[in-house]
Order: C-alpha cells, then sequence, then structure tokens
C-alpha cells in the first residue's frame, strides 16, 4: 500500500471513530478501519480488563468463523495465554521503548514448554487464518487492548511493514477511544442525577417513550411507579440541608433496592423530593409489590415521613395507554391520592373500578386538575 492510500486509511479510520454515537460504534469503526487499511479479512478488537485477568473481545468483523459473533457476550481470554501483553510489552515500555505491534502466522514455532503451541498460533490454524498482526493499544499510558487484523491461508503474510503501519492505527484507535469514552462520560452525566447516582427526569422520559412504543407494537407490559418523599422540606427546615441531602440519597438507595425486585427496572430521582420506577415486562402485581415493599422501607427510615406512591399499568383497568404522557399522569395522579390519603401503600390507578377517581384526575384538563389535586390534598388540610 502506497504513502498516499495509508494515509487515506488512518484518515478514513479517525473519521470513522469521530462519528460514531456510541462505544460500540466506535469499536466497530476502530476494527472495520484497522482491516481496511491493513488489507486484511478478519479484524477484532479487544480490551484487557485487569481486574479479571482477561482479554475480552469487543467486536469482531469481516470473514468471521462459525464461532465469532460480531459483539460476542462472552469471549474472552486468560491473559496468560498472551502473556506478551503482559509481560513482553510491559518490559519494552519500562524500557523506554515503544509499544510496536508484531506479525504471526499459522506456520509460526512452539513457544515455552515442549508441545505448547502459542495460542494465538493455534487460533489462526483452527480458524483457517494464514497470519495476523496485533498492534497492542495504550491508553492514558497503559496497555488497554489490542487490535488484531488476519489473512486467510494462501494470501501475502503480513511484514514488518505492515506492523509498523498497525502502530500508527493503533494510535489513531486509542485516541478515538478515549474521544468515546469521554463522549460517553458526558451522556452518562446528562442522564444522571448527581446527588442520588439515580437516572433523572430526561433519562425517565427517554426510557418511558421507548417503553410505550414497545407496549403499543408488541403488547408488553409498562408500569410507572411515581413516589413523593414526605418530610423532606421538615428535615431542610429542622436539621439543613446537608441532612436532607443524605435522606434523600438513602432513600434513592431504598428505591434502587426495591427496584431490583423488577428485573431491568429503571430507578430515577424526577426533581426535589419526587421519584419514580420504571419496570418493562414484569406483571402488575410484581411492580404493585415492590411498590409495598418501598413504602415499608420507607417508613423505617430514621428521617423524615415515609413515601407517598401512585401505581400505573398498562396491564391495570385504565383503559388504553397510548402515549408516555397519560401513563404518567395515571401514576402521578395515584401518587397525590395516596399524599391524600396518607395511604400507608400504594395506591395503584383504576382499582376503585368504573369512576377511579385517580383515572377520572388523570384524563381531566390541566386546568381542573389543579383543582382536583386540592381537593384530595384538602382532605387532612388544617
Amino acid at each position: 500500500m502506497g504513502d498516499d492510500r495509508r494515509l487515506a486509511a488512518v484518515v478514513g479510520l479517525a473519521q470513522g471513530m469521530a462519528a460514531a454515537q456510541s462505544a460500540r460504534e466506535a469499536w466497530r469503526a476502530a476494527a472495520v478501519g484497522g482491516c481496511l487499511a491493513l488489507g486484511g479479512s478478519f479484524a477484532a478488537l479487544s480490551v484487557w480488563e485487569r481486574e479479571l485477568g482477561r482479554l475480552r473481545v469487543l467486536v469482531n468483523v469481516g470473514r468471521r468463523a462459525e464461532d465469532e459473533e460480531e459483539f460476542p457476550e462472552d469471549e474472552s481470554y486468560p491473559v496468560h495465554q498472551f502473556a506478551e501483553i503482559t509481560e513482553f510489552l510491559h518490559e519494552r515500555w519500562a524500557g523506554g521503548g515503544e509499544p510496536d505491534a508484531w506479525v504471526e502466522t499459522a506456520e509460526g514455532p512452539a513457544a515455552g514448554r515442549p508441545g505448547y503451541v502459542h495460542q494465538r498460533v493455534a487460533a489462526l490454524r483452527r480458524r483457517g487464518r494464514g497470519c495476523c498482526v496485533v498492534a497492542p493499544i495504550v491508553l492514558h499510558g497503559r496497555a488497554w487492548g489490542e487490535l488484531y487484523v488476519a489473512r486467510p491461508v494462501g494470501e501475502r503474510v503480513f511484514e514488518r511493514a505492515d506492523a509498523d503501519f498497525a502502530t500508527v492505527l493503533a494510535s489513531v484507535v486509542a485516541a478515538g477511544i478515549a474521544q468515546s469514552e469521554r463522549l460517553e462520560e458526558v451522556k452518562r452525566l446528562a442522564y444522571t442525577d448527581a446527588l442520588t447516582g439515580l437516572a433523572n427526569r430526561r433519562a425517565v422520559d427517554s426510557a418511558l417513550d421507548e417503553a410505550v412504543e414497545r407496549h403499543r407494537r408488541e403488547g408488553v407490559a409498562v408500569s410507572l411507579v411515581v413516589c413523593d418523599l414526605n418530610g423532606l422540606k421538615q428535615v431542610n427546615d429542622t436539621h439543613g440541608h446537608a441532612v436532607g441531602d443524605r435522606l434523600l440519597e438513602r432513600f434513592g438507595s431504598v428505591l434502587s433496592l426495591c427496584g431490583a425486585m423488577l428485573p431491568g427496572a429503571l430507578a430515577a430521582r424526577l426533581g426535589g423530593d419526587e421519584f419514580c420506577l420504571l419496570a418493562v415486562g414484569p406483571p402488575v402485581d410484581a411492580v404493585v409489590k415492590a411498590a409495598e415493599e418501598l413504602c415499608h422501607r420507607a417508613a423505617e427510615l430514621e428521617l423524615g415521613d415515609g413515601v407517598a406512591c401512585g401505581v400505573a399499568s398498562t396491564e391495570g383497568p385504565v383503559g388504553p395507554v397510548r402515549s408516555a404522557r397519560r401513563l404518567f399522569r395515571l401514576a402521578d395522579a395515584a401518587q397525590y391520592r395516596a399524599k391524600a390519603d396518607r395511604a400507608a401503600g400504594p395506591v395503584v390507578a383504576g382499582r376503585e373500578g368504573p369512576g377511579d377517581p385517580v383515572v377520572r384526575l388523570a384524563d381531566e384538563p390541566s386546568r381542573e386538575e389543579d383543582g382536583e389535586r386540592r381537593r384530595f390534598r384538602g382532605r387532612h388540610s388544617p
């Protein structure tokens, strides 16, 4: 490959990673770009999970073998099978050298104890590949993982110049991964409540829209628990906002714990003293049970005055739920009813049969809604 073509390949790889909207897209762009740039038939991007001592494959592209998935769930290998990432490369770096790429072939010699064949060589033979080039990826001064590109048996074997070029590509991939990680962190912060670490209102709005669309398309059950933490203002006024923040954090932990009773549930803080659980799939009875546990645990908190919980579900007798807004209004109205009645457990929209006041409140025009909410609260107002 000429210098101009290699430069174009580097630029193409960088642009592909820069355009990625998620970590997965960035991984795939790195592997595809590396494969094209080096003229390979297959490429993989792997990360070194230090805490597990394993090299985990993130993505496989190109001509895959039967046992290779594009985004494998659990394809990983003990790092000791690839000693160069922990030993050879470390020694090179410690001595001031650069983490250069290298070439291996299916005809490579056995290494280590007698009868032992290097794992990469064995994999090449098993999958009908003739050679590969392995380029370590270094991020923040540490080995992050590797870019692996292979060619089939019968094609030209990679040369030293290819390995040198792969080293350059790996540095471009490292820069792209760093950018992707920064973007993922920005997205995480944008959808996370800073105080509790739970999801925030923006995350709930997005997830609820998707969930209701799935309900309309597939009939999957969608349930929402909206809850209001009682007594927060009194805690703030009596003990200070730092103590109030601790109460919010503690309740956030309780919400997360109860949400774990519902596989895949999203626990979130909507703002102030309002929280919610969004469950997609579990039956409404399981959601109500989780809400009951939440009310029980909240009542046992050292500070505050328990929680008012409202539950609404597409499985409940509330009529068609065609929008996220209606499901939220149902759960919100149930929460207001629970607060007005000082209910010890959750109020479930639709449970009172035809004419259920919660469903009626949720479906009334907004101007009337405020009056109805005041009527609910007024039952126990001084």
